[in-house]
């Protein structure tokens, strides 16, 4: 759930497609899904912005990462931060209302729906700290749920449409509620194939 290495860009555009395709059963085709989704297009963005974000000895690098940021929050609706670290094969699905914050972690294969928010809890001690999330891997984030604060999504959980969390989630947990509760998975409760 770190930075990954450095991979190529047409690799990392196909794995973005296969990932819409694995993630939304509407999903036509890869110049269709290349061209309208504009949860790619905010993922390919945030990449580009991420980097920005840490290029050392690049003068006003972060305020070009804040102004790209802002640009793709305006064309498609979501909103991630610069400094959001977003694992391999994320995917958006209809993506209106997404927000993600600054200290976010989000690992590999996630799949989020509309209106999710990975949001802080207060300030924390600096602009270091860890205010947002953290979202294992293979996780299922619901429509309009909200995870807030530094806490941890354990790995292969699903976060129900309308949850609100605010307390650490084990791995392999369906969690549901205002605010949410956590219990054991059965199956494969919202995880599409792989």
């Amino acid at each position: 759930m770190t930075s990954a290495p450095r991979r190529g860009v047409l690799r990392t555009v196909r794995e973005d497609l296969a990932a819409a395709r694995r993630g939304d059963p509407a999903a036509r085709g890869d110049l269709e899904n290349a061209i309208v989704y504009s949860g790619l297009h905010a993922i390919w963005s945030h990449r580009v912005a991420h980097r920005l974000w840490h290029a050392r000895g690049l003068p006003g690098s972060r305020v070009v990462a804040r102004i790209l940021a802002q640009a793709t929050r305006t064309l498609t609706g979501i909103e991630i931060h610069p400094g959001a670290r977003i694992g391999r094969r994320f995917f958006i699905d209809h993506g209106i209302g997404v927000v993600i914050g600054e200290t976010a972690v989000i690992g590999d294969d996630v799949l989020a729906f509309h209106g999710v928010t990975l949001g802080g809890r207060g300030g924390g001690p600096g602009p270091g700290s860890k205010r947002h999330p953290t979202v294992g891997d293979r996780v299922v984030l619901g429509a309009g749920s909200a995870v807030i604060g530094g806490i941890t999504i354990g790995d292969d959980s699903v976060v129900g449409a309308g949850t609100v969390v605010t307390k650490d989630v084990p791995p392999g947990s369906v969690v549901t509620g205002v605010a949410g509760t956590a219990r054991p998975r059965s199956g494969h409760e919202g995880v599409p194939e792989l």
